[in-house]
């Protein structure tokens, strides 16, 4: 923690802050961080599957933390999880340009860059749209495993974990629905109140970081429906 509190001093340092916190404040705001570190290191690690990676994410929404002015913020908490969450998939989609290989085009981008009401319906409605796609096109094992790979990045020893397959079934399962949805398969009927569970729990995820909800449902369609 006093780690923390150095840094805290250096960044308003190097930001020229006339206003400089009070020491009571410093301490808070430093507290508020340590007590969610290891939630947020959690989140980092699901989404990225590299240590070093998770560190460098949360070491920079530390960064984003010291900058923000924290009087305004009522739900800290939330809004460092939210950070992470960002944070961490702009890490992935970042990786996926390097490599060439952009994010699915049957997924909704998951960092919103506008906070404008309208902005926030065109997501939702965008999200709406792409998981019934997936709904209709691919098995539910096939849509568990393309989601978490394609939609958050995680790493395909994980996806087996959470679908109870071996590493290369879940190479394969993301395979054979990416060649589904590239070929455009005939379309299934859909279950609305299942449609609405599995939207709620994409934008809750990318929202707020609820990962662990999202990988119950996904395995939960996936183990009602096997192949």
């Amino acid at each position: 923690m006093d780690t923390y509190v150095a840094q805290a001093g250096q960044g308003r340092e190097m930001a020229g802050t006339t206003a400089d916190p009070t020491i009571d404040e410093l301490d808070a705001a430093v507290s508020v961080f340590v007590r969610a570190r290891p939630g947020l290191l959690k989140i980092a690690n699901r989404i990225l599957g590299n240590a070093n990676e998770a560190e460098d994410v949360i070491q920079e929404a530390w960064l984003r933390w010291q900058g923000t002015d924290h009087a305004l913020v009522l739900n800290p908490s939330a809004l460092l999880r939210t950070t992470t969450v960002r944070l961490a998939i702009n890490v992935v989609q970042s990786a996926w340009r390097r490599r060439e290989s952009c994010a699915s085009p049957w997924l909704p981008e998951l960092v919103d860059k506008r906070v404008t009401p309208e902005a926030v319906v065109e997501q939702q409605d965008t999200v709406e749209h792409a998981v019934l796609l997936l709904m209709e096109t691919l098995t539910p094992r096939q849509r568990a495993a393309y989601v978490l790979r394609e939609g958050f990045g995680y790493p395909y020893g994980r996806i087996s974990e959470i679908l109870r397959l071996t590493v290369a079934n879940a190479r394969q399962q993301v395979s054979r629905a990416q060649e589904r949805l590239d070929t455009d398969h005939c379309r299934q009927p859909v279950d609305s109140v299942a449609h609405r569970r599995l939207v709620q729990a994409f934008l809750a995820a990318a929202q707020s970081g609820d990962l662990a909800h999202l990988e119950r449902v996904l395995s939960a369609d996936a183990d009602h429906r096997t192949e």
